[in-house]
């Protein structure tokens, strides 16, 4: 029960002390928080950009030449995946329309030059076996070096659409990877060999950050720049606590 009395000053001051802390403390953290908050907001970056237009471009060329696949592929396999495909795409090509209209940006409309170039080879090759290692070689390889462009954006961007739209497109890619692979036509000793490590020389899974990964961790905020405004928050915390303590004598 309340009795009315006043808390001895020995509380009072014990009670300044807390809350100067915690309040010091709550503001340190809320920075990163709110940093993070605001993510939906962040401007495309090239790396967001590249990605709407490299799954626009995909599905622009991926779409005419599964077609082909269905009527001139010579093996039952190779039919079956080129429509698979090219329905997929027609599925992801809504996806990526969809997230450039809410972030107002400008998708390609026709295929780019190399992809044309693939699409007329595809159109002159013999219908049967000639057709079906062309299609399964010019797919195989551009899924190949689109998969990893998808999981870096993937893992890296700040915008929640763009975020959205790479985590579709990375499971449509892996599973057009694997269809193209039943077929049985994919060379693998002619594809290119992954990229070598960039951390070489830190042993995997050493536990170790780098001052961009470690930044990476928190909300993008130099772990240097949090630990100047801890102690910035403490000594105002402190400071609070003094004049509340010499009040209250």
């Amino acid at each position: 029960m309340f009795s009315g009395r006043l808390a001895a000053p020995g509380s009072r001051r014990a009670a300044a002390v807390l809350a100067g802390l915690v309040i010091g403390t709550l503001g340190t953290f809320a920075m990163p928080m709110a940093a993070a908050q605001a993510a939906p907001d962040t401007p495309l970056t090239a790396a967001d950009k590249n990605l709407l237009s490299a799954v626009r471009l995909a599905g622009l060329w991926e779409m005419p030449a599964g077609n082909m696949a269905a009527e001139k592929g010579g093996r039952v396999r190779v039919r079956q995946v080129g429509a698979e495909i090219s329905k997929q795409h027609a599925q992801l090509d809504q996806l990526v329309v969809d997230a450039a209209n809410k972030l107002n940006y400008r998708l390609p409309d026709e295929p780019n030059s190399d992809q044309q170039k693939w699409l007329a080879e595809m159109e002159e090759a013999k219908a049967g076996a000639d057709f079906d290692q062309i299609f399964v070689d010019r797919l195989r390889a551009a899924h190949g070096k689109v998969f990893p462009v998808i999981a870096g954006v993937r893992t890296g961007t700040r915008n929640d659409v763009v975020r959205k739209l790479a985590q579709d497109a990375n499971g449509f890619v892996l599973n057009h990877l694997t269809l193209l692979e039943s077929t049985g036509l994919v060379k693998y000793s002619e594809l290119p060999l992954p990229p070598e490590p960039a951390t070489a020389n830190k042993p995997a899974g050493s536990g170790l950050l780098s001052g961009s990964e470690a930044r990476a961790q928190i909300g993008g905020v130099d772990p240097a720049v949090i630990w100047v405004v801890l102690l910035a928050a403490l000594i105002a915390g402190g400071a609070t606590t003094y004049r509340l303590f010499r009040s209250g004598r």
